[in-house]
């Protein structure tokens, strides 16, 4: 008798990775960073940085230091480890001022390459000041202005106008190269910082205008600077200091330095503190030279700019705010086209009752409509806080405080409704003006209606329109949705009227 044919065993094809690594060799830190695709939404799935400071002796020896280096190439083994337990689709590599200054700089970067498994790009100056604006022009929404990327080697300016860039310099102006530079003395020091930058034309062409800060210890001045003024969202992306505020914290914080007080500062990693009064030395110069109207601190810097450089054209031209909104409506949406309905509705809602609004004030209400449904699956009594919590400290760029919470708000009184005992913390609310603490809620008071009328499903809304009738304003139900005219949609589209200065009345 013949055996039984073995029957084959088929695995699963499993699909390649989407996922892109970035490692940032910096000459302070050395970050690994996991994105989940090459999209105009960046979504970081992983993001872990070592402090090594591998240019703190680069200025006076011209030498990586060596414990830096161990520290490093250790670094380095675990994050190889970690794409590989991760399954990571594609690896790059970067290193900034302190491998390329440093005359054993070669040796480590061929260790480095030899860990890690990928050739590791060496940034020069001006590729890394490109990349570096690349990323402000990517996170900030019509970005004009001077970028600074301050990170413990080099400083990189920039000049930015959308995603216009001029040619950058860069200078040995980083917390540690100062360090080194100026033995420890921040007398020696300002003169350093004074000779480079006084009469720098890119610095002259900030005028008025916005600086961009880009770098780690420039954000631990901000985490500082939010703690200190109380200020209620945590958020650093987008954070904005008036640029006399900024100059007088930078200041402040030297006095504290020069006082020995600034060791008490608990929000800033210990291996950061000591560079922190460089840091503010830089920024009180750049700011009495370049004389910005504000200093908006951006989380978007070179590791950004190099994954936006690697997308495809048309992927770039995206908006960065509408592309996030997109997809969290498609992951989070009981119907995600029902978005595009809740638009359309929207749109006809303000034309038919000559409901004045800026492109600006146009697109944000279009990133609501994407995001009003994202709070869906939390408990109906918390889905107005849920949500408001998700937006305000949401993953998003290209996006101000103000219009974090214009959203956070439209979307929180949309489920919580309109009534006093159920207003807004005032914490958001004081993120943006009245006028767009109002708008979110008129906002929110249509979000109320069209799901009243839609239960959340595409394909209703359009059975739905609009008329004027002196200040009457008609919401039309046709025959095919007139069975969805209730007390309950006419009640909330009465509300809706009323905050329009109408009255309003329901046709089926």
């Amino acid at each position: 008798m013949a055996p039984a044919p073995v029957q084959e065993r088929h695995r699963p094809v499993r699909k390649p990775s989407t996922t892109v690594a970035v490692i940032d060799i910096g000459s302070n830190s050395v970050r690994l960073v996991v994105y989940e695709n090459k999209e105009r939404n960046l979504a970081p799935v992983f993001n872990e940085k070592t402090l090594c400071g591998l240019g703190r002796e680069v200025q006076s020896t011209g030498l990586l230091a060596e414990d830096a280096v161990e520290k490093a190439l250790a670094a380095l083994k675990r994050f190889k480890a970690l794409c590989r337990v991760m399954k990571v689709g594609e690896v790059c590599a970067i290193a900034t001022a302190a491998c390329r200054d440093a005359s054993n700089g070669p040796d480590f970067i061929a260790k480095a390459e030899r860990i890690c498994g990928c050739s590791i790009e060496i940034l020069s100056g001006a590729r890394e000041a490109k990349l570096s604006a690349l990323g402000v022009a990517s996170g900030v929404y019509k970005a004009d202005g001077i970028v600074g990327d301050l990170g413990g080697g080099s400083l990189e300016l920039i000049d930015v106008r959308g995603h216009r860039l001029s040619r950058g310099v860069t200078l040995p102006l980083g917390g540690l190269a100062l360090q080194d530079a100026s033995q420890g003395s921040l007398k020696k020091a300002a003169k350093l910082v004074s000779d480079l930058l006084t009469d720098l034309p890119t610095l002259k062409a900030g005028s008025g205008r916005t600086f961009y800060a880009v770098g780690g210890t420039w954000r631990a001045l901000a985490r500082i600077h939010i703690i200190q003024s109380g200020y209620p969202l945590r958020v650093m992306h987008g954070y904005t200091i008036p640029a006399d505020d900024a100059l007088s914290f930078a200041r402040r914080l030297r006095r504290l330095a020069a006082s020995n007080t600034l060791a008490d500062v608990e929000t800033v990693a210990d291996a950061r503190r000591p560079l922190l009064t460089y840091a503010a030395l830089v920024l009180e110069y750049i700011i009495r030279i370049a004389k910005p109207k504000n200093i908006v601190f951006s989380t978007y810097g070179v590791r950004e700019g190099l994954m936006f450089e690697m997308l495809p054209e048309k992927e770039k031209q995206k908006d960065g705010l509408i592309a996030t909104a997109q997809t969290l409506n498609a992951l989070r949406s009981r119907s995600p086209r029902h978005a595009d309905d809740l638009i359309v509705w929207t749109d006809k809602l303000f034309r038919v009752a000559g409901l004045r609004e800026t492109a600006d004030e146009k697109r944000l209400r279009h990133v609501a409509c994407w995001l009003s449904d994202a709070g869906w699956r939390a408990h109906p009594d918390h889905r107005g806080e849920q949500t408001l919590n998700l937006i305000t400290n949401g993953n998003f760029g290209a996006v101000t405080h103000e219009g974090r919470a214009f959203l956070a708000l439209a979307v929180y009184y949309r489920y919580a409704g309109l009534n006093a005992e159920n207003e807004a913390p005032e914490a958001v609310r004081a993120l943006a003006s009245p006028a767009m603490v109002e708008r979110a809620r008129l906002i929110g008071a249509m979000f109320r209606v069209a799901f009243m009328i839609s239960a959340a499903q595409r394909g209703v809304l359009p059975h739905t329109h609009f008329r004027n009738q002196g200040r009457k304003l008609i919401l039309v139900f046709d025959k095919r949705a007139s069975e969805l005219a209730a007390d309950r949609v006419t009640n909330r589209f009465k509300q809706l009227a009323r905050l329009m200065g109408r009255t309003g009345t329901i046709v089926k």
